[in-house]
């Protein structure tokens, strides 16, 4: 299996020396022999190296450098002076050392090599990128998108030209054409599977209209049948806006509430809470730790609340809070039970039949685009002028459309709502579910909290790192790792509700194993 990553160790460098030796002193006389076989470049330091491995065998490389004066600076001029205007839209890097081994010049490793290059360099925002390329492979830049910019330079055993890429280019290269498919662990946005990305090219509908009227009831009935709710508002706007309408429908109550947190989106209520001036105790745990009965009790039985707020599915660790206790102990102490169920509803089958309001949204584990949120609730909610309008409930009770809706985006909810007819979808997140936990029995993986849900695991351990999740955007998987709680504590996240998941796994899978066979020879 050929794949990639970045080189951070001195195993690593010491080979990359090696290579550059063959490929810049043996191969093309570029520069003077050496007894020792090796060539650590000028601008090792200021380097970052990718390379693809043939399972454990390094077989190609490539650097990267933004530091000024360039090596192509120094043989032509400022590159600025001779560049098309379109690659000084950014900052520009030089790429150096481009070298794949004999034995593996297939075409592939190349093509991985200036793939994962164009990934890189756009995700570190760079216009373009500049080469000395050998004349030796002109067809092979120019497949991937180089375009010339100056005169050739060097001697004649060692020519190269001025060449610069741009993502413009590349996209429209060869190169981009046979480029690795990518493959998403994302909790969203989620790729659509064909029949949803269908039902978004219909025309749109007036929301004013009688066929758009029908489509909400059906739409509103299905959401009805999976969360056992009375009523439900559908607003267009994130989980977010749910959540806002859903915590001032609490303003209206005058008794305290109770916050309960043990994740990032626990927090997130309780800052919205503040926002709204609401009066609330809090229970703070710690991040992945689960609601114990005990205490909870205990803190119910303290004083008289009104209310409690919590999110059902904590993303932030993957855990799944206790529905089914929180909800006996709020019938028990005569509380209102209000749930953040943005990323649970639709993971798993579970009911609402007692909580005062929920939450939900049309994208996460639903599978198709987000825009569309959801408050359920058991109780007829009226209209309260003190409220914005945006979020009064109220408004959107009793079959009301009171605000402009996308009809394609309704469409699409309602296709993918269609596959929870028979608890297929159920079934299949289960089934996903399972693999993953197969892979941590195997021990090829391990997961922070056993308290997950079938939407997203978090990593611990070795995998959990930012270094592995780079790597593997290198080759083609795109983990969750860059949102702001994942980065404070260096958590890589793997969902499963995108459409592909099953291809994805199974390569990922292949990946990671070569993945933690070569850390262990590290």
């Amino acid at each position: 299996m050929y794949w990639c990553k970045v080189a951070r160790t001195e195993k690593e460098f010491t080979e990359i020396a090696k290579l550059n030796y063959e490929t810049f002193v043996e191969e093309i006389p570029q520069h003077e022999s050496d007894v020792n076989g090796i060539r650590v470049d000028p601008f090792h330091y200021e380097n970052k190296y990718i390379i693809v491995l043939k399972d454990q065998e390094l077989a190609g490389m490539i650097a990267i450098r933004d530091q000024r004066p360039f090596s192509l600076d120094k043989k032509v001029g400022p590159v600025e002076e001779l560049l098309p205007e379109d690659a000084l839209n950014g900052k520009l890097c030089e790429i150096r050392l481009l070298a794949v081994r004999k034995e593996h010049r297939n075409g592939r490793v190349f093509f991985m090599l200036v793939g994962a290059l164009s990934d890189y360099a756009y995700r570190k925002g760079y216009s373009a990128a500049v080469i000395s390329g050998t004349v030796r492979e002109l067809k092979l830049y120019k497949q991937m998108g180089f375009e010339t910019f100056a005169d050739p330079v060097g001697s004649d055993d060692a020519q190269f030209i001025p060449m610069a890429l741009t993502r413009k280019l590349y996209e429209q290269s060869v190169g981009a054409r046979l480029k690795q498919k990518r493959y998403s662990f994302y909790p969203g946005p989620v790729q659509l599977t064909d029949e949803i990305q269908s039902s978004l090219t219909n025309g749109p509908v007036s929301h004013r209209s009688y066929d758009f009227t029908v489509t909400m009831e059906k739409v509103k009935d299905r959401l009805k049948d999976m969360s056992n709710a009375k009523y439900i508002h559908l607003l267009a706007g994130s989980g977010t806006l749910a959540n806002e309408a859903m915590i001032a429908q609490l303003k209206r109550l005058s008794g305290k509430g109770l916050i309960l947190t043990n994740g990032t989106f626990g927090e997130r209520l309780l800052n919205q809470a503040k926002r709204w001036g609401l009066t609330f105790d809090c229970m703070n745990l710690e991040w992945g730790q689960p609601y114990d009965e005990v205490l909870l009790s205990s803190k119910l039985a303290e004083e008289t609340y009104e209310w409690l707020l919590m999110a059902h599915g904590e993303t932030s660790t993957g855990m799944l809070n206790n529905l089914d206790m929180v909800q006996n102990l709020c019938n028990t102490h005569q509380v209102k039970l209000c749930l953040d169920c943005v990323s649970s509803f639709g993971s798993l089958p579970f009911s609402l039949s007692d909580v005062y309001l929920a939450t939900g949204v049309s994208g996460k584990a639903i599978g198709t685009m987000s825009g569309l949120s959801i408050v359920f609730s058991n109780h007829e909610i009226t209209v309260d002028p003190t409220l914005p309008s945006y979020l009064d409930l109220g408004l959107y009770a009793n079959g009301k459309i009171p605000f402009t809706y996308s009809s394609q985006l309704l469409n699409s909810f309602g296709t993918a709502l269609n596959a929870y007819k028979d608890n297929n979808r159920y079934t299949l997140l289960k089934n996903r579910f399972e693999q993953l936990l197969n892979s941590e029995r195997n021990k090829e993986l391990s997961f922070l909290t056993p308290y997950g849900y079938p939407m997203i695991v978090t990593l611990k351990g070795e995998e959990s790192c930012p270094n592995m999740a780079e790597d593997a955007a290198l080759s083609g998987f795109d983990l969750h790792y860059k949102s702001a709680y994942l980065v404070e504590k260096s958590w890589v996240q793997l969902s499963i509700i995108q459409p592909d998941f099953e291809a994805a796994w199974k390569k990922f899978r292949k990946w990671l194993l070569n993945y933690k066979i070569y850390q262990t020879m590290e």
